[in-house]
């Protein structure tokens, strides 16, 4: 069995470690197939922490850049982006259990009409989180990510309708994240959030680190979808994942050369 780095890393909690973060060990098995003595081989191999850790930080896509298989060998988490247009197929959900490796994450991606539809409650609404709830059930996912549209507006009835809307949704997950537009103050959305128990998710190259005991942080590109950071904003990055203070943080890169960039900041903030 391959040991390998995997992009979740742990801030070593015993008096004699180094302040600096230390990468954690993690076991990749090959599948070759499945029966009851592979499947408790596998939970006894499941990632885990070797050391006490108080800090752990996952470093994943928005989606599968590349074939899911090969995204397997490299990372323990995906935002699923399938949610976000139509939800994915029976046999789509099952080939990802079957291939992903043991510990590993999905959040899901809320469909795109709950934001059209201004976070209302409603029939579409309803609708549409009942069927995520669905594939997240199948997933084995606890975390739902939902996106306002960039012409959503700060107002005193948008925010009533989040507010609302994020607390019916922690009915069904156990992690819900907001991120609001680009317009907002990001402590207008992280109050907002909070207070619903929900997330704000931002940028931290943008906007900083956030506080609490959970952030989630999405990277869209230096200059949108279609670019790529380049080192010194990759060196940035990997200071602001040190520097954090949450027991669990999780960095997204959403770009189009989110595989790269992802890769290259687990690389830096391991050398860190």
């Amino acid at each position: 069995m391959p040991v390998t780095w995997l992009p979740t890393i742990g801030k070593q909690a015993n008096a004699g470690c180094s302040a600096h973060s230390a990468f954690v060990y993690f076991v990749t098995l090959e599948r070759t197939f499945r029966s009851p003595q592979r499947e408790r081989e596998k939970e006894a191999l499941r990632p885990r922490c070797v050391l006490p850790c108080e800090v752990m930080v996952i470093i994943g896509c928005a989606g599968f850049p590349v074939p899911a298989t090969r995204y397997f060998k490299e990372f323990l988490f995906v935002e699923v982006q399938e949610t976000h247009l139509s939800m994915p197929g029976p046999g789509t959900i099952r080939r990802w259990r079957r291939e992903a490796p043991a510990g590993f994450e999905f959040s899901v991606l809320g469909p795109r009409e709950i934001g059209q539809e201004g976070f209302r409650d409603g029939t579409v609404v309803e609708t549409a989180l009942a069927s995520l709830g669905e594939v997240a059930k199948e997933l084995g996912s606890t975390t739902a990510v939902f996106v306002s549209p960039p012409e959503f507006a700060n107002n005193r009835a948008n925010k009533a309708a989040v507010k609302d809307f994020l607390a019916k949704a922690k009915a069904g997950f156990e992690v819900v994240v907001w991120e609001a537009p680009t317009t907002w103050d990001p402590s207008v959305a992280h109050s907002l959030a909070e207070s619903a128990g929900a997330i704000a998710a931002r940028d931290p190259l943008s906007h900083g680190i956030g506080s609490g005991p959970a952030g989630y942080y999405r990277l869209p590109g230096p200059a949108g979808h279609k670019s790529r950071y380049e080192d010194p904003a990759i060196e940035k990055l990997a200071e602001l994942v040190q520097a954090a203070k949450h027991d669990r943080a999780t960095y997204v890169f959403t770009n189009v050369d989110m595989f790269a960039d992802a890769k290259r900041l687990r690389k830096s903030a391991k050398a860190s």
